[in-house]
């Protein structure tokens, strides 16, 4: 049986922290997701837990989190640890589509910002594709597709790509 208590823990950390990251509140975030991930920790591995999905998804609060506080190698070491799980079993259309969508964007803003203009440039327009794909609601749409704009017109060439791509189904992002 699972431990309840730090399953319910867990999830109410990680619940904290994304309401800390939409609110813009960065460092409260980050803090709230490392305490999810210790709580879900103190479970022992031969529990019914999925541990890698739940700190997949605490990573994908936290890399936002990080790129927000300027912490990009941080971020980019979250992000990656994220994207291990999202482009395993990411759904862009369910409500953690909207976790896999600020983990792209955020590992594009780590690369520019830690000086790899070309994959920058190439995780941001995956990141503006999987906005356009993605259906029903998602918290600062419009913000990040300006950002997404002002980004890829800052790399410059780097930025536009050769041709038009060719149309992508949603589970084609990751591969």
């Amino acid at each position: 049986m699972k431990p309840l208590r730090e399953v319910a823990m867990s999830y109410m950390a990680l619940a904290e922290a994304q309401k800390k990251l939409q609110e813009g509140m960065y460092r409260e975030a980050a803090a709230e997701s490392v305490k999810a991930m210790e709580i879900s920790g103190t479970m022992p591995p031969e529990e019914a837990f999925d541990h890698d999905g739940f700190e997949g998804l605490c990573h994908a609060v936290l890399a936002p989190a990080q790129a927000g506080l300027g912490e990009y190698g941080q971020c980019l070491q979250s992000a990656e640890r994220a994207l291990r799980y999202f482009n395993r079993r990411g759904e862009l259309q369910q409500d953690e589509g909207k976790g896999w969508i600020a983990v792209v964007f955020s590992r594009a803003v780590a690369l520019q910002e830690t000086g790899s203009p070309e994959e920058a440039a190439r995780g941001l327009r995956i990141a503006g594709e999987m906005i356009a794909e993605r259906r029903g609601d998602l918290p600062g749409r419009e913000e990040m597709l300006r950002e997404i704009g002002e980004r890829l017109s800052s790399l410059g060439g780097v930025s536009k790509p050769a041709e038009k791509p060719p149309y992508r189904a949603w589970w084609e992002f990751w591969s």
